[in-house]
């Protein structure tokens, strides 16, 4: 599968924008990890867009991303991009054993509190911001409260990188596709 066919499959499965944007988000910073670590570019991103695609027609957790797995089966999905996705969550008692796996589980949640972030800034853009603004709305945890901040410090350590680092390069990774995030804000484009 390609990243064209998994867009497509994702915009057959996926009506709701911003998760269509937080699916682009995770791909971006799971692009950016592999190019950083010299893995396979296309495939890790094409796992960090996969990651949700059910989650509108699995919507709990006794269903999301399990019931999506045949589906991909079905698609022709490699079985090393379905594994990461069945990992990206606890539940699933999928263990993350391989480094794609333990990106796509660093890359998923920090997305969405960066995304928040951004959103309430002057600017409401990532390109003109950075580690330091997480870190001020970190410890308020009525601020994005869906961003579960424990899993998002577990699942960098898991990735084996500090978090405010992880922080800055998913915010890098995130600036490259501002736009389509919905995240470039007033701020012209360099």
């Amino acid at each position: 599968m390609n990243r064209n066919e998994a867009l497509s499959l994702v915009r057959e499965y996926v009506k709701n924008e911003n998760l269509v944007r937080h699916m682009l988000a995770v791909e971006a910073a799971m692009r950016f990890y592999a190019d950083k670590l010299g893995q396979d570019v296309e495939k890790w991103g094409i796992a960090g867009l996969l990651h949700d695609f059910d989650w509108e027609i699995h919507p709990t957790l006794e269903q999301h991303p399990q019931a999506g797995a045949p589906i991909l089966r079905q698609r022709g999905v490699p079985e090393e991009i379905i594994r990461a996705v069945l990992s990206h969550a606890d539940h699933t008692s999928v263990p993350r054993e391989s480094l794609m796996e333990k990106a796509l589980y660093a890359c998923d949640e920090i997305t969405g509190l960066i995304t928040a972030v951004a959103l309430v800034r002057p600017s409401r853009s990532v390109l003109d911001m950075g580690a330091k603004s997480i870190k001020k709305k970190w410890k308020d945890r009525s601020f994005a409260a869906g961003a579960n901040r424990e899993e998002i410090q577990k699942a960098a350590q898991e990735f084996g990188v500090d978090l405010w680092e992880h922080t800055e390069n998913i915010i890098q990774a995130m600036r490259l596709i501002a736009p389509e995030l919905g995240l470039q804000g007033d701020v012209p484009p360099a």
